[in-house]
């Protein structure tokens, strides 16, 4: 860890989200991410879900108006300097980085979902059984 306030795991992002009614979730992955592999539910918990892209799809270009559009949105939201910021990404490595960078804005409690939403790869290969929220059966749809 560094540059943020911590990685916790979705269990405790789960937690944060429903006793603090202040905190956010930020989901970092690509559009093509959230349509095809799906997007936590958090609606149960009233808290928002902001979608911004860190990278792109396809190709992986950095997205330079990341800080400024997610600034933006958490302005528009109420979302003062000391309030949960939660990251998530695919497995918890975008979502380091952007924890990081929403930090560098002034943003002191921007958390890092390690394990994110698909987790690691499991034996064969594949994402969402072994870790990560899907696989804690934590809520989740797809469009």
């Amino acid at each position: 860890m560094s540059g943020y306030a911590g990685d916790i795991d979705v269990h405790e992002a789960w937690r944060i989200l429903n006793e603090d009614a202040r905190s956010v979730l930020i989901d970092v992955r690509t559009q093509a991410e959230w349509a095809f592999v799906g997007l936590p539910d958090i609606s149960a918990t009233g808290r928002p879900l902001i979608t911004e892209e860190w990278q792109g799809f396809p190709g992986g270009a950095p997205n330079t108006s990341f800080a400024d559009n997610v600034a933006s949105q958490l302005a528009a939201a109420g979302v003062t300097a000391e309030v949960p910021v939660l990251c998530i990404c695919r497995s918890g490595q975008r979502s380091a980085a952007a924890a990081q960078a929403l930090t560098g804005l002034g943003f002191s409690a921007c958390f890092n979902v390690a394990g994110g939403f698909e987790g690691p790869l499991d034996g064969d290969g594949h994402r969402g059984g072994v870790g990560g929220w899907k696989a804690a059966g934590l809520p989740w749809r797809q469009s």
